[in-house]
């Protein structure tokens, strides 16, 4: 799926509409977008529905209810993993052809921003768990909403298309657009790593985070009322 993912944004994307992508290879471009992105997609949908996928069990025996939802996301950074294997494939490829120029000390942060990422999914992710134990058909409405997310996130373009007026600083107030730059950055040599951003995107997630777990801890008492 990531590889015929990434032929097909080549294709549409870079051929078709001709976005450029900074004088990085396509191929890395969107191949490291789609899993910076699918890592943080696959976290928030997998915990959106833990109430709801995980009633029976809820209603059989007693352990602690955020057990379900980390457990996503650490099986979500194990998917990661073989994506970043195919990704090292092609990026050693164009680094020994000099195509790209990382910052190798900057691949030290990809554990950071993986925990990023992961804390970000899985706050949004129990806080739409929480919902959908009453409100079923929000489940549906959620999943085009992350289709929807991805398109203000830097997957198909890079941030120096936008200039630097409103739709800039709207984007990069987005809580994942620091996290596929940075990955970019410390890969490929291109990327937006503004402290400021990075602040803002680390005090989203802590908000997010807390009330998630807030929210959570008060619905898992009732929940098998309304489920």
């Amino acid at each position: 799926q990531p590889l015929m993912t990434t032929l097909i944004y080549t294709v549409v994307f870079g051929g078709i509409a001709g976005i450029p992508t900074d004088g990085v290879p396509q191929v890395l471009f969107y191949m490291g977008g789609n899993a910076v992105w699918g890592f943080f997609a696959a976290c928030l949908n997998g915990t959106a529905n833990t109430f709801t996928g995980n009633a029976g069990v809820f209603g059989k025996v007693y352990f602690p209810r955020l057990v379900s939802p980390i457990s996503t996301v650490i099986s979500s950074m194990a998917d990661f993993g073989v994506q970043l294997v195919m990704f090292l494939i092609f990026w050693v490829y164009y680094l020994i052809t000099g195509q790209v120029s990382p910052n190798l000390v900057g691949i030290l942060l990809l554990p950071v921003i993986l925990v990023y990422l992961g804390l970000l999914g899985l706050g949004f992710g129990i806080i739409v768990s929480s919902l959908t134990t009453k409100y079923r058909d929000l489940t549906m409405l959620v999943g085009f909403g992350v289709s929807l997310w991805m398109y203000i996130t830097p997957v198909v373009y890079p941030v120096s298309t936008l200039g630097n007026g409103g739709l800039y600083t709207l984007v990069m107030l987005n809580p994942v657009t620091c996290a596929v730059e940075a990955f970019r950055w410390a890969f490929l040599g291109q990327g937006v790593m503004e402290p400021l951003y990075w602040c803002v995107s680390a005090v989203v997630m802590a908000v997010v985070v807390f009330f998630g777990v807030i929210i959570f801890s008060r619905v898992e008492k009732t929940f098998m009322d309304t489920v």
